[in-house]
């Protein structure tokens, strides 16, 4: 694999994980330590010259894909738990609905539905 083929497949996985983690965990202020971890680990190990090992590279390239395949996994389980009323709090979810809900006519939720 050539050095632009490398910096391409870990721009694309990079990518990939933010999305996964913006759109999990979310992007509110008491959760940028997530983005920002992964922004400094991938600006720490670009600025590495070749390491001494040269599947060093190939494993931070999976070790990224697999956290990403972990968060979008436990997403989409926590969705069919809910879709199939398992015991889950969801009083979280429905605030979340109950508020895209309003402001898809452009109200806000009462002061009862506020967190």
């Amino acid at each position: 694999m050539g050095s632009s083929e490398r910096l391409r497949a870990t721009l694309k996985v990079y990518r990939n994980l933010l999305k996964a983690v913006e759109k999990h965990i979310g992007k509110e202020e008491h959760r940028v330590h997530f983005t920002d971890f992964i922004r400094e680990v991938f600006r720490k190990n670009s600025n590495l010259e070749c390491p001494k090992d040269p599947s060093f590279i190939q494993q931070r390239i999976n070790l990224a894909q697999n956290y990403t395949y972990l968060l979008n996994s436990v997403h989409h389980h926590k969705d069919l738990l809910f879709s199939y009323n398992i015991a889950v709090d969801r009083s979280n979810e429905m605030t979340k609905v109950l508020g895209k809900s309003a402001a898809s006519v452009g109200l806000r939720l009462p002061d009862v539905y506020q967190s």
